[in-house]
Protein backbone atom coordinates (compact mmCIF):
# COMPACT_ATOMS: atom_id res chain seq x y z
CA UNK A 1 0.00 0.00 0.00
CA UNK A 2 2.80 2.41 -0.94
CA UNK A 3 0.30 4.95 -2.27
CA UNK A 4 -2.26 4.26 0.44
CA UNK A 5 -4.96 1.64 0.84
CA UNK A 6 -7.47 0.86 -1.91
CA UNK A 7 -10.56 2.91 -1.06
CA UNK A 8 -14.19 2.33 -2.00
CA UNK A 9 -16.36 5.41 -1.46
CA UNK A 10 -20.02 4.52 -1.04
CA UNK A 11 -22.83 7.06 -1.46
CA UNK A 12 -26.59 6.57 -1.24
CA UNK A 13 -27.38 7.71 -4.80
CA UNK A 14 -25.70 9.72 -7.56
CA UNK A 15 -27.33 13.08 -6.79
CA UNK A 16 -25.22 16.18 -6.03
CA UNK A 17 -26.04 16.57 -2.33
CA UNK A 18 -23.95 17.25 0.77
CA UNK A 19 -22.65 13.74 1.53
CA UNK A 20 -22.26 12.91 -2.15
CA UNK A 21 -20.34 16.11 -2.88
CA UNK A 22 -17.84 15.46 -0.10
CA UNK A 23 -17.39 11.87 -1.33
CA UNK A 24 -16.74 13.04 -4.90
CA UNK A 25 -14.26 15.71 -3.84
CA UNK A 26 -12.37 13.36 -1.53
CA UNK A 27 -12.36 10.59 -4.16
CA UNK A 28 -10.94 12.97 -6.78
CA UNK A 29 -8.27 14.32 -4.45
CA UNK A 30 -7.15 10.85 -3.38
CA UNK A 31 -6.85 9.84 -7.03
CA UNK A 32 -4.82 12.97 -7.72
CA UNK A 33 -2.46 11.95 -4.93
CA UNK A 34 -2.04 8.44 -6.32
CA UNK A 35 -4.29 6.58 -3.88
CA UNK A 36 -6.46 3.88 -5.53
CA UNK A 37 -10.05 5.05 -5.13
CA UNK A 38 -13.43 4.19 -6.66
CA UNK A 39 -16.89 5.68 -6.17
CA UNK A 40 -20.14 3.68 -6.11
CA UNK A 41 -23.80 4.45 -5.31
CA UNK A 42 -26.20 2.10 -3.58
CA UNK A 43 -29.22 2.95 -5.70
CA UNK A 44 -30.36 5.11 -8.63
CA UNK A 45 -32.36 8.29 -8.22
CA UNK A 46 -34.61 10.03 -10.76
CA UNK A 47 -33.09 13.43 -9.95
CA UNK A 48 -29.51 12.29 -10.60
CA UNK A 49 -27.90 13.72 -13.75
CA UNK A 50 -27.69 11.28 -16.65
CA UNK A 51 -23.91 11.76 -16.88
CA UNK A 52 -23.22 11.04 -13.21
CA UNK A 53 -19.92 9.49 -12.18
CA UNK A 54 -21.07 6.89 -9.62
CA UNK A 55 -21.99 3.42 -10.97
CA UNK A 56 -25.05 2.07 -9.16
CA UNK A 57 -24.84 -1.22 -7.27
CA UNK A 58 -28.50 -2.24 -7.18
CA UNK A 59 -32.18 -1.34 -7.39
CA UNK A 60 -32.57 0.03 -3.84
CA UNK A 61 -30.49 0.85 -0.79
CA UNK A 62 -30.79 -2.45 1.07
CA UNK A 63 -31.98 -4.84 -1.63
CA UNK A 64 -30.22 -8.24 -1.48
CA UNK A 65 -28.78 -7.69 -4.96
CA UNK A 66 -27.39 -4.32 -3.84
CA UNK A 67 -25.73 -5.84 -0.79
CA UNK A 68 -24.25 -8.67 -2.86
CA UNK A 69 -22.78 -6.14 -5.28
CA UNK A 70 -21.43 -4.13 -2.35
CA UNK A 71 -19.68 -7.22 -0.98
CA UNK A 72 -18.13 -7.95 -4.36
CA UNK A 73 -16.90 -4.36 -4.75
CA UNK A 74 -15.58 -4.27 -1.17
CA UNK A 75 -13.43 -7.36 -1.71
CA UNK A 76 -11.38 -5.31 -4.18
CA UNK A 77 -10.78 -2.60 -1.54
CA UNK A 78 -8.89 -2.28 1.72
CA UNK A 79 -11.28 0.27 3.25
CA UNK A 80 -14.86 1.29 2.51
CA UNK A 81 -15.88 4.86 3.32
CA UNK A 82 -19.63 5.13 3.93
CA UNK A 83 -20.98 8.60 3.15
CA UNK A 84 -24.54 9.17 4.42
CA UNK A 85 -26.88 7.44 6.86
CA UNK A 86 -28.24 4.92 4.33
CA UNK A 87 -24.74 3.66 3.62
CA UNK A 88 -24.16 3.02 7.33
CA UNK A 89 -26.77 0.25 7.47
CA UNK A 90 -25.66 -1.15 4.11
CA UNK A 91 -22.06 -1.46 5.25
CA UNK A 92 -22.89 -2.72 8.75
CA UNK A 93 -24.99 -5.53 7.26
CA UNK A 94 -23.50 -6.08 3.82
CA UNK A 95 -19.85 -6.30 4.87
CA UNK A 96 -20.37 -8.87 7.62
CA UNK A 97 -17.91 -11.71 7.16
CA UNK A 98 -15.85 -9.99 4.44
CA UNK A 99 -13.09 -8.78 6.74
CA UNK A 100 -13.20 -5.38 4.99
CA UNK A 101 -13.36 -2.49 7.49
CA UNK A 102 -15.50 0.57 6.90
CA UNK A 103 -15.34 4.18 8.05
CA UNK A 104 -18.62 6.03 8.50
CA UNK A 105 -18.74 9.74 7.67
CA UNK A 106 -21.25 11.57 9.84
CA UNK A 107 -22.05 14.89 8.20
CA UNK A 108 -25.39 15.76 9.82
CA UNK A 109 -26.58 16.34 13.38
CA UNK A 110 -27.19 12.93 15.03
CA UNK A 111 -29.60 14.55 17.47
CA UNK A 112 -31.90 15.34 14.55
CA UNK A 113 -31.83 12.05 12.62
CA UNK A 114 -31.89 9.76 15.69
CA UNK A 115 -34.59 11.53 17.67
CA UNK A 116 -36.53 8.38 18.58
CA UNK A 117 -35.18 5.76 20.99
CA UNK A 118 -35.68 2.90 18.52
CA UNK A 119 -33.73 4.69 15.81
CA UNK A 120 -31.02 5.67 18.26
CA UNK A 121 -30.54 2.06 19.33
CA UNK A 122 -30.52 0.79 15.75
CA UNK A 123 -28.05 3.42 14.53
CA UNK A 124 -25.87 2.84 17.58
CA UNK A 125 -25.62 -0.86 16.78
CA UNK A 126 -24.57 -0.05 13.22
CA UNK A 127 -22.01 2.54 14.36
CA UNK A 128 -20.34 0.03 16.65
CA UNK A 129 -19.69 -2.11 13.55
CA UNK A 130 -17.58 0.66 11.98
CA UNK A 131 -13.81 0.53 12.28
CA UNK A 132 -13.86 4.30 12.66
CA UNK A 133 -16.32 7.18 12.56
CA UNK A 134 -15.47 10.57 11.10
CA UNK A 135 -17.18 13.57 12.73
CA UNK A 136 -17.18 16.90 10.93
CA UNK A 137 -16.85 18.93 14.14
CA UNK A 138 -15.55 18.52 17.67
CA UNK A 139 -19.11 19.22 18.79
CA UNK A 140 -20.43 16.43 16.60
CA UNK A 141 -17.77 14.10 17.97
CA UNK A 142 -18.89 14.77 21.53
CA UNK A 143 -22.51 14.04 20.57
CA UNK A 144 -21.52 10.76 18.92
CA UNK A 145 -19.48 9.67 21.93
CA UNK A 146 -22.20 10.53 24.43
CA UNK A 147 -25.24 9.43 22.43
CA UNK A 148 -23.91 6.10 21.18
CA UNK A 149 -21.16 5.29 23.73
CA UNK A 150 -18.58 4.79 21.02
CA UNK A 151 -14.93 4.20 21.99
CA UNK A 152 -13.16 7.57 21.86
CA UNK A 153 -10.23 6.15 19.88
CA UNK A 154 -12.55 5.24 17.00
CA UNK A 155 -14.16 8.68 16.51
CA UNK A 156 -12.03 11.21 14.64
CA UNK A 157 -12.83 14.84 13.88
CA UNK A 158 -12.20 15.58 10.20
CA UNK A 159 -13.93 18.74 8.94
CA UNK A 160 -16.03 18.97 5.82
CA UNK A 161 -13.96 20.32 2.95
CA UNK A 162 -14.00 21.83 -0.51
CA UNK A 163 -11.30 22.47 -3.09
CA UNK A 164 -10.26 26.08 -2.74
CA UNK A 165 -9.30 26.33 -6.43
CA UNK A 166 -12.90 25.63 -7.44
CA UNK A 167 -14.25 28.68 -5.58
CA UNK A 168 -12.63 32.06 -5.91
CA UNK A 169 -13.80 35.56 -4.99
CA UNK A 170 -15.41 37.65 -7.71
CA UNK A 171 -12.72 39.80 -9.26
CA UNK A 172 -14.74 42.98 -9.96
CA UNK A 173 -18.27 44.33 -10.52
CA UNK A 174 -18.09 43.52 -14.22
CA UNK A 175 -17.56 39.83 -13.47
CA UNK A 176 -20.48 39.88 -11.04
CA UNK A 177 -22.78 41.51 -13.59
CA UNK A 178 -21.73 39.02 -16.27
CA UNK A 179 -22.55 36.11 -13.94
CA UNK A 180 -25.94 37.66 -13.18
CA UNK A 181 -26.69 38.05 -16.85
CA UNK A 182 -25.89 34.38 -17.52
CA UNK A 183 -28.23 33.33 -14.71
CA UNK A 184 -31.00 35.74 -15.72
CA UNK A 185 -30.69 37.77 -12.50
CA UNK A 186 -31.05 41.55 -12.10
CA UNK A 187 -27.84 43.39 -12.85
CA UNK A 188 -28.42 46.04 -10.20
CA UNK A 189 -29.21 45.83 -6.50
CA UNK A 190 -28.34 43.23 -3.84
CA UNK A 191 -28.68 39.55 -4.76
CA UNK A 192 -28.69 36.93 -2.02
CA UNK A 193 -27.99 33.27 -2.83
CA UNK A 194 -29.97 30.41 -1.28
CA UNK A 195 -28.61 27.00 -2.30
CA UNK A 196 -29.92 23.65 -1.13
CA UNK A 197 -32.48 20.90 -1.46
CA UNK A 198 -36.07 22.10 -1.68
CA UNK A 199 -37.02 20.03 1.34
CA UNK A 200 -38.98 20.89 4.50
CA UNK A 201 -35.98 21.01 6.84
CA UNK A 202 -34.20 23.57 4.68
CA UNK A 203 -36.99 26.11 5.40
CA UNK A 204 -37.11 28.07 2.17
CA UNK A 205 -40.36 29.53 3.53
CA UNK A 206 -38.29 31.44 6.12
CA UNK A 207 -36.02 32.82 3.42
CA UNK A 208 -39.02 34.05 1.42
CA UNK A 209 -40.59 35.56 4.56
CA UNK A 210 -37.33 37.39 5.31
CA UNK A 211 -37.18 38.61 1.70
CA UNK A 212 -40.59 40.25 2.12
CA UNK A 213 -39.05 42.45 4.82
CA UNK A 214 -36.13 43.60 2.64
CA UNK A 215 -37.37 45.84 -0.20
CA UNK A 216 -35.09 45.94 -3.21
CA UNK A 217 -33.27 42.71 -2.34
CA UNK A 218 -33.45 39.74 -4.72
CA UNK A 219 -33.22 36.08 -3.68
CA UNK A 220 -31.65 33.60 -6.12
CA UNK A 221 -32.74 30.05 -5.23
CA UNK A 222 -30.74 27.12 -6.58
CA UNK A 223 -31.79 23.53 -5.97
CA UNK A 224 -34.52 20.96 -6.45
CA UNK A 225 -36.32 18.45 -4.29
CA UNK A 226 -39.71 17.34 -2.98
CA UNK A 227 -41.00 20.90 -2.58
CA UNK A 228 -40.15 21.97 -6.12
CA UNK A 229 -43.07 23.96 -7.50
CA UNK A 230 -44.51 24.67 -4.05
CA UNK A 231 -43.18 28.24 -4.00
CA UNK A 232 -44.19 30.35 -7.00
CA UNK A 233 -41.55 32.73 -8.35
CA UNK A 234 -42.07 36.42 -7.70
CA UNK A 235 -40.50 39.60 -8.97
CA UNK A 236 -37.73 39.25 -6.36
CA UNK A 237 -37.56 35.45 -5.85
CA UNK A 238 -35.76 33.76 -8.73
CA UNK A 239 -35.83 29.95 -8.98
CA UNK A 240 -32.82 28.68 -10.91
CA UNK A 241 -33.24 24.92 -10.45
CA UNK A 242 -30.21 22.73 -9.82
CA UNK A 243 -27.00 24.37 -11.02
CA UNK A 244 -24.21 22.29 -12.51
CA UNK A 245 -21.79 24.96 -11.27
CA UNK A 246 -22.86 26.73 -8.05
CA UNK A 247 -19.75 28.88 -8.38
CA UNK A 248 -21.61 30.92 -10.99
CA UNK A 249 -24.17 31.94 -8.37
CA UNK A 250 -21.49 32.77 -5.81
CA UNK A 251 -19.94 35.09 -8.40
CA UNK A 252 -23.31 36.74 -8.95
CA UNK A 253 -24.33 37.16 -5.30
CA UNK A 254 -23.56 39.60 -2.52
CA UNK A 255 -24.27 37.21 0.36
CA UNK A 256 -25.48 33.70 1.14
CA UNK A 257 -28.55 32.85 3.21
CA UNK A 258 -29.03 29.52 5.00
CA UNK A 259 -32.34 28.96 6.84
CA UNK A 260 -32.28 25.27 7.84
CA UNK A 261 -33.79 23.73 10.96
CA UNK A 262 -31.01 21.11 11.05
CA UNK A 263 -27.50 20.97 9.60
CA UNK A 264 -24.07 19.57 10.31
CA UNK A 265 -21.35 21.70 8.73
CA UNK A 266 -22.90 22.56 5.35
CA UNK A 267 -20.66 22.42 2.33
CA UNK A 268 -22.55 25.34 0.79
CA UNK A 269 -21.30 27.61 3.60
CA UNK A 270 -17.72 26.49 2.97
CA UNK A 271 -18.07 27.07 -0.78
CA UNK A 272 -19.52 30.54 -0.25
CA UNK A 273 -16.78 31.43 2.24
CA UNK A 274 -14.07 30.30 -0.18
CA UNK A 275 -15.77 32.47 -2.81
CA UNK A 276 -15.50 35.44 -0.46
CA UNK A 277 -19.19 35.75 0.38
CA UNK A 278 -20.46 36.64 3.86
CA UNK A 279 -23.26 34.42 5.12
CA UNK A 280 -26.33 34.77 7.29
CA UNK A 281 -27.35 31.41 8.74
CA UNK A 282 -29.51 29.81 11.37
CA UNK A 283 -27.45 28.73 14.36
CA UNK A 284 -28.10 24.98 14.13
CA UNK A 285 -25.81 21.96 14.28
CA UNK A 286 -22.23 23.17 13.85
CA UNK A 287 -22.91 25.99 11.40
CA UNK A 288 -20.95 28.22 13.77
CA UNK A 289 -17.76 26.37 12.83
CA UNK A 290 -17.97 28.13 9.45
CA UNK A 291 -19.95 31.31 10.10
CA UNK A 292 -18.19 33.34 12.79
CA UNK A 293 -20.87 35.70 14.08
CA UNK A 294 -19.90 39.31 13.45
CA UNK A 295 -16.63 38.34 11.74
CA UNK A 296 -17.61 36.42 8.58
CA UNK A 297 -21.38 36.95 8.66
CA UNK A 298 -24.20 36.53 11.14
CA UNK A 299 -25.90 33.72 13.07
CA UNK A 300 -29.56 33.89 14.14
CA UNK A 301 -31.87 31.59 16.05
CA UNK A 302 -33.75 29.12 13.85
CA UNK A 303 -37.35 29.67 12.78
CA UNK A 304 -37.35 33.48 13.02
CA UNK A 305 -37.81 35.34 9.71
CA UNK A 306 -37.68 38.74 11.43
CA UNK A 307 -34.27 38.01 12.91
CA UNK A 308 -33.08 36.66 9.56
CA UNK A 309 -34.20 39.82 7.78
CA UNK A 310 -32.52 42.06 10.35
CA UNK A 311 -29.25 40.14 10.18
CA UNK A 312 -29.26 39.97 6.39
CA UNK A 313 -30.04 43.66 6.10
CA UNK A 314 -27.13 44.43 8.41
CA UNK A 315 -24.71 42.32 6.40
CA UNK A 316 -25.81 43.83 3.09
CA UNK A 317 -25.49 47.36 4.47
CA UNK A 318 -22.12 46.68 6.13
CA UNK A 319 -18.59 46.09 4.89
CA UNK A 320 -19.26 43.00 2.77
CA UNK A 321 -15.74 42.98 1.38
CA UNK A 322 -14.19 42.72 4.84
CA UNK A 323 -16.64 40.04 5.95
CA UNK A 324 -16.02 38.07 2.75
CA UNK A 325 -12.24 38.31 3.06
CA UNK A 326 -12.42 37.05 6.65
CA UNK A 327 -14.72 34.22 5.57
CA UNK A 328 -12.28 33.09 2.88
CA UNK A 329 -9.27 33.26 5.20
CA UNK A 330 -11.08 31.16 7.81
CA UNK A 331 -12.22 28.61 5.21
CA UNK A 332 -8.74 28.28 3.71
CA UNK A 333 -7.25 27.58 7.13
CA UNK A 334 -9.79 24.97 8.23
CA UNK A 335 -11.85 23.63 5.32
CA UNK A 336 -9.55 23.55 2.28
CA UNK A 337 -9.78 20.08 0.76
CA UNK A 338 -5.99 19.75 0.68
CA UNK A 339 -5.84 20.09 4.47
CA UNK A 340 -8.84 17.83 5.01
CA UNK A 341 -7.45 15.10 2.75
CA UNK A 342 -4.22 14.99 4.74
CA UNK A 343 -6.27 13.94 7.77
CA UNK A 344 -8.24 11.44 5.70
CA UNK A 345 -5.11 9.79 4.35
CA UNK A 346 -3.79 9.31 7.87
CA UNK A 347 -7.05 7.71 9.02
CA UNK A 348 -7.37 5.49 5.95
CA UNK A 349 -3.84 4.19 6.34
CA UNK A 350 -4.51 3.34 9.98
CA UNK A 351 -7.75 1.52 9.20
CA UNK A 352 -6.42 -0.12 6.04
CA UNK A 353 -3.32 -1.45 7.80
CA UNK A 354 -5.53 -3.92 9.64
CA UNK A 355 -6.85 -5.22 6.34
Amino acid sequence: MADGPRVLHLITDPRARGAQNLARDLHAELLRRGTPSVLRALQPHPDAPSDHDAPVLGPSRHHPATLRALRAAARRADVVVAHGSSTLQACAVGLLGTGVPFVYVNIGDPRHWTASLSRRLRVGAFLHRAAAVSAISDGAREVLLERFRLPARRVRTIPNGRAADAYRPTADPAEQQAARARLGLPRQGPVVAWIGALAPEKRLDLALAALDRLPGVHLAIAGDGPLSGSFPPTERAHFLGRLADPGELYRAADALLLTSDSEGVPGVLIEAALAGLPAVATDVGWVGDVVLDGRTGALVRPGDPVALAEALGGVLAGDRAALGAAARAHALERFDLAVVTDSWQQLLRQVGAGR
